[in-house]
């Protein structure tokens, strides 16, 4: 038998005579229902499992019901009337694509994994090809990692699909930068006038500030928070203002009410554990701006934190939704309490009932029209690339949307701190004018709340 091995150290994708063949698992596709596009000349072989698995997701409103109708009508164009064994054309300077159709249990399955599930099956379609591939590379990619050691255990190279996977998490775009050793007078700038700076003139030991950026500059006992304006090139003064109740507690959280009150800046994303003040900010900067938008939704992906999905929970589709939106109620409710001896309370419960303020299922959102939405995307690091650029197309005039996460805490099945869609937004915005992130570090909620998020 050839050695896999030395087959991928041999084989490069500038060896175009010699293109690996990768063996697409059904969570790929639904993840990305173009991934077809993207292996380049290599060549793609998709079980009759996939297909069969597909043919379930066809019908619903998810995401991943789209990623399954876009793949199966992309292949039926793709394929023309009839599939030949050798496949269909991905294109120019792209591999083919060809369906396996599938044969008798390979005999490094028999004992090992007798029972006959899809896994399996997807396993035994990719032995076949590697029998019959004997000088090329063959690769299962699939998102699921139980799958991949199977498949390792085999004897078959298993990866996942990374391409739209951040490169690391140590370069992931945190929004700030701390400044220290800047001239005392430099500071004292900043404290002076309208607390701004030219970037031309400020004496800063600051190469190519990206759009929004924030800086926390220091001298000895003297510091100044400060953001990069990409409109005027100079930086601004950043103070703690108090904002429909809510006082920042740090600077990070400065450095978010800021970005989330300013109008120039339509998307803002921010990250941070638990307890760091993320949807509570978004929803006292809404609050605070009420008058500017139309609407306010809120919203959350549902991911079951176990294996029963809501249709377990007792009561009609509102009463199953509640158990997921209420860390939502939950913001409200300290908003209220912070604000207690005002009429703001009132106020929110009045922007409820007429629905000018509204908390519901991130799923619920598809198809609707976003003008003049001031919309909060919670617990955004449960979904796709795709999910996300699917709600940010969706903007309308006059809407800005905010998307809070935290990528070290994610359900979903088969995304990671990486490959989320919160991550790698981040990470293709990062310096774009009409986008702000801050990544808040600091835990909030209470003494307790940091002591477990630090240690647990």
């Amino acid at each position: 038998m050839i050695d896999q091995a030395s087959l991928l150290e041999s084989s490069s994708p500038a060896r175009i005579s010699n293109p690996k063949v990768f063996v697409l698992d059904t969570n790929v596709i639904l993840h990305d229902a173009g991934c077809i596009h993207k292996f380049e000349e290599n060549d793609i072989a998709i079980p009759m499992t996939v297909l069969e698995e597909l043919d379930r997701f066809k019908k619903g409103n998810d995401d991943i019901h789209f990623q399954a109708r876009q793949f199966l009508r992309t292949l039926d164009d793709l394929t023309g009337d009839v599939l030949s064994p050798s496949g269909a054309s991905l294109g120019p300077g792209l591999g083919r694509i060809r369906v396996i159709l599938g044969g008798p249990a390979h005999f490094r399955l028999k004992d090992v994994l007798a029972q006959d599930v899809p896994d399996h099956r997807i396993l035994n379609s990719a032995l076949e090809v590697l029998d019959q591939e004997t000088r090329r590379p063959v690769i299962l990619i699939t998102k699921d990692t139980n799958l991949r050691m199977k498949a390792k255990a085999v004897g078959l190279v298993a990866q996942d699909y990374s391409n739209d996977k951040v490169e690391s998490f140590d370069k992931l775009y945190t929004g700030k930068r701390l400044i220290e050793g800047v001239e005392s007078a430099e500071v004292d700038r900043f404290y002076t006038g309208t607390g701004s700076v030219p970037a031309a003139d400020a004496r800063l030991p600051i190469e190519l500030p990206l759009a929004h950026e924030n800086f926390i500059i220091r001298n000895g006992s003297k510091s100044v928070l400060t953001t990069y304006d990409p409109i005027d090139q100079s930086y601004h003064r950043v103070e703690k203002h108090t904002t429909y109740g809510i006082t920042p507690r740090n600077a990070e959280q400065a450095f978010a009410i800021r970005a989330l009150l300013n109008d120039d800046i339509r998307l803002v994303t921010l990250a941070g554990k638990a307890g760091s003040g993320k949807t509570l900010l978004a929803l006292a900067a809404a609050l605070e701006q009420r008058q500017n938008y139309r609407q306010i939704l809120l919203a959350r992906p549902i991911v079951p934190l176990s294996n029963r999905d809501i249709g377990y929970l007792p009561g009609d589709v509102s009463a199953k939704l509640d158990p997921y939106m209420q860390p939502l109620f939950d913001n409200l409710t300290v908003i209220r309490h912070e604000n207690r001896q005002s009429d703001a309370g009132d106020k929110i419960q009045e922007l409820v009932e007429n629905k000018k303020l509204e908390i519901t299922p991130l799923a619920y959102i598809r198809g609707r029209s976003l003008q003049r939405i001031f919309f909060i995307v919670d617990e955004a690091q449960n979904l796709t690339p795709h999910e996300i650029k699917t709600i940010i197309t969706r903007a309308g005039e006059g809407t800005k949307i905010i998307f809070t996460g935290d990528i070290h805490q994610i359900d979903h099945p088969y995304l990671d701190a990486l490959s989320n869609g919160f991550s790698y937004l981040i990470n293709r915005m990062v310096g774009q004018p009409l986008y702000a992130h801050i990544t808040l570090e600091k835990g909030e909620r209470s003494a307790l709340a940091e002591l477990a998020s630090d240690l647990l």
